[in-house]
């Protein structure tokens, strides 16, 4: 009758390298939107570096909300956000991103 034998489990190992980029956002913040001015469309990226509720709008020079990129809770990372403002009037607009107690705002320019 065959025998049954018991070998030791043995693996072979390679060297693999692995090239992996972790992100690591130390501070809330907006990059430059790019492009500015633009015609019709920009994007901006925002830097989150812990979780929570964030707002992404976009005010035309009397106040008043005219775009709303993102409105709720994100993840610690970074985000890229687009405003086609294809519909808006040409002028200065302000792209203002907000969570708790971290507000960053920048101008940005349609020209049409």
């Amino acid at each position: 009758p065959p025998r049954s034998t018991l070998f030791p489990y043995t693996t072979l190992f390679r060297s693999v390298a692995l090239a992996v980029n972790m992100v690591t956002v130390t501070e809330f913040g907006l990059s430059n939107a790019y492009p500015n001015p633009f015609n019709p469309t920009t994007s901006v990226e925002l830097g989150m570096p812990a979780d929570g509720f964030v707002s992404v709008k976009i005010y035309n020079i009397m106040g008043q909300v005219v775009a709303t990129l993102h409105e709720g809770n994100l993840t610690a990372n970074n985000y890229s956000f687009t405003w086609d403002a294809v519909n808006a009037a040409s002028g200065m607009y302000f792209l203002k991103a907000e969570t708790a107690g971290n507000v960053d705002i920048q101008k940005i320019m349609l020209l049409k």
